[in-house]
């Protein structure tokens, strides 16, 4: 069976995630000079957390590394069957008007903190995450992408 990080779709839409944090914020998703199938295994067995979601009426996550996948509890068909909504809890309005104001005018946020529940109904708090736009090479929005490092089981 083919691994995940194989498969074409998931190396483009790594290299998107990759180019997109990279034209927002500067920074590299890993350091190093990787090939695409390199950067798309090292990102799926990266420590951190990473997910992404398109651009559907009801946004659907199409990436989650394996460390998202075991935070979340979900097989990686499970999660790209997924709206990203139903991964948190409900937001305070405020602080979802802040996030959404934030990427919208800087194209993204670094200091995103939130509660998420995992498919079994297990609450976690994420902190210092770095939410942002996805761009593709035609300059068309293709959705966003989280990463943190940082969460506690509630």
């Amino acid at each position: 069976m083919k691994a995940i990080w194989q498969n074409k779709a998931v190396r483009a839409q790594t290299d998107l995630i990759a180019r997109s944090l990279k034209r927002w914020t500067g920074r590299e998703l890993l350091a190093g000079n990787f090939s695409a199938a390199e950067l798309a295994e090292q990102v799926f067995q990266a420590p951190f957390v990473l997910v992404s979601h398109g651009v559907e009426a009801d946004p659907v996550l199409n990436f989650g590394n394996q460390t998202a996948l075991t935070l979340w509890e979900m097989s990686w068909a499970e999660l790209t069957r997924t709206p990203s909504r139903l991964t948190a809890e409900a937001p305070i309005r405020e602080e979802r008007a802040r996030l959404l104001a934030a990427v919208t005018a800087h194209g993204f946020i670094d200091d995103y903190s939130g509660v998420r529940i995992s498919k079994t109904g297990r609450r976690f708090r994420i902190a210092e995450a770095t939410v942002w736009n996805l761009i593709s090479r035609e300059g068309k929005y293709s959705g966003q992408a989280a990463m943190f490092s940082r969460w506690e089981f509630l």
